[in-house]
């Protein structure tokens, strides 16, 4: 695995993630936070575990420690506002590393103190896949109450790349 092959994930989870808030922001209240009968519940919940997510796993990366979602983090403007610079601390712990960095193992401990080692690179693949599944949950519900969600694929990502 390439470090600029991850640093182009990270950019195109980044790009799908603020084009999904920007959504979001256009939402009513009410939309934002409907129940939408899954685990993440509504548009809101589900944006804030990816950003929590993220930010987790960047401190992780880094050899923090790490603590999930504050209460204070389930608020629109903290995504706006925080997620870019969370994208921001990957790309920028992605160059300080070299191709051969990024296959050494990070060790870590999950959210209940249980030690893991992971090779960075699939700790990123790992996050980017997340935020997918995630931000695809995310365009259902909007679709599921007559929004059309943004193009977040990632060839549309690729195809406005190469258009700058």
């Amino acid at each position: 695995m390439k470090t600029e092959q991850l640093k182009q994930h990270i950019q195109y989870a980044a790009w799908a993630s603020a084009r999904l808030v920007e959504s979001a922001a256009a939402l009513s209240p009410e939309d934002l936070n409907r129940d939408c009968k899954t685990a993440g519940r509504s548009v809101l919940d589900t944006l804030v575990h990816v950003f929590a997510a993220d930010r987790v796993w960047l401190a992780r990366a880094r050899g923090a420690p790490a603590s999930f979602i504050n209460p204070e983090d389930r608020h629109l403007s903290v995504l706006q506002n925080d997620w870019p610079a969370v994208y921001q601390g990957w790309q920028d712990l992605l160059s300080a590393k070299d191709d051969s960095s990024v296959l050494r193992l990070t060790s870590y401990k999950d959210l209940k103190g249980n030690p893991y080692q992971t090779p960075l690179w699939q700790i990123v693949l790992h996050v980017v896949n997340h935020g997918t599944h995630h931000r695809g949950q995310v365009a259902g519900f909007l679709r599921s109450m007559g929004h059309t969600p943004p193009p977040l694929d990632l060839v549309f990502y690729y195809r406005q790349i190469a258009q700058n």
